[in-house]
């Protein structure tokens, strides 16, 4: 699916990932269906939190998504590639926070744009909490 993630900045407020459509990621269009867009939105964000967060804190939470907000702007074939690019630009409220995403293409043009709502989940109780400040600290711009 992608190459090796890619952190940007102080902390790691931006991330990359670059991904490759595979023929499974074709729908009757001859593009990347979009429920794969939709896994790809996800994969960029766990992928993000795995790459940052400290082991700890990804043991003992899970995020699940709330809302996603999609805008398809373009689209990509078997073989195509794009820039998965995720950032958090404002902080938490409570248990959730807003996720941003885009996927450029190699023509530099923006494919699909997304904002999506997350909570944080404690697993031993399966309750929301509400985002430590450490943890947020880590995901938002200086």
């Amino acid at each position: 699916m992608s190459d090796a993630p890619s952190p940007h900045g102080a902390g790691a407020s931006e991330f990359t990932l670059s991904i490759t459509a595979q023929p499974d990621d074709i729908d009757e269009l001859g593009h990347v269906n979009n429920a794969v867009w939709v896994s790809w939105i996800q994969d960029l964000a766990t992928t993000h939190w795995n790459a940052v967060a400290p082991q700890d804190a990804i043991d003992r939470y899970i995020w699940v998504v709330t809302r996603h907000e999609i805008d398809y702007r373009g689209n990509i074939g078997v073989g195509d590639s794009v820039t998965g690019r995720t950032w958090i630009s404002d902080p938490p409220k409570g248990a959730r926070f807003w996720r941003n995403a885009s996927f450029t293409g190699a023509d530099g043009k923006i494919k699909v744009v997304a904002k999506t709502n997350w909570a944080i989940v404690e697993r031993a109780s399966g309750r929301p909490v509400r985002v430590p400040a450490a943890l947020s600290a880590l995901f938002l711009p200086d």
